[in-house]
């Protein structure tokens, strides 16, 4: 049976050097609030373009915390661009990453910016330990 966790997040990107101008790395930091309640440190790539609104990331980042009341850890995989301006999102649970209570997770999240903050919407199912 799939289930919904949904909530905020804060988020710090710190620039991390790289030596290509239309290319970017930074570090990720954050907090979440709701349903999972923890942080997660990453990493993220992105890509700009000369057209506006065009631009491309990807990321690697381990949660570290509770959901739905278990605890433990799982890594997300982002790939996501925009389109002048439009934006495709897939940010999803690394298979078999899931530790402690959290051991047999997948799913996949939303996030949503309204005025300037983090929203994230994760659906996921849990399934027992092989």
């Amino acid at each position: 049976m799939a289930n919904r966790a949904s909530g905020a997040f804060e988020v710090k990107l710190s620039p991390l050097e790289m030596d290509e101008p239309t290319l970017g790395r930074m570090s990720i930091d954050k907090q979440f609030r709701g349903d999972l309640e923890g942080v997660s440190k990453g990493q993220m790539l992105t890509a700009g373009t000369e057209v506006k609104g065009s631009a491309a990331y990807v990321a690697v980042e381990r949660f570290t915390g509770t959901l739905g009341g278990r605890s433990g850890s799982f890594v997300l995989q982002h790939y996501a661009s925009l389109n002048r301006g439009t934006p495709q999102q897939s940010i999803a649970v690394v298979p078999d990453s899931g530790t402690g209570q959290l051991q047999g997770l997948a799913g996949t999240m939303t996030i949503r910016i309204a005025d300037g903050k983090h929203f994230y919407d994760f659906d996921y199912t849990l399934a027992a330990a092989p």
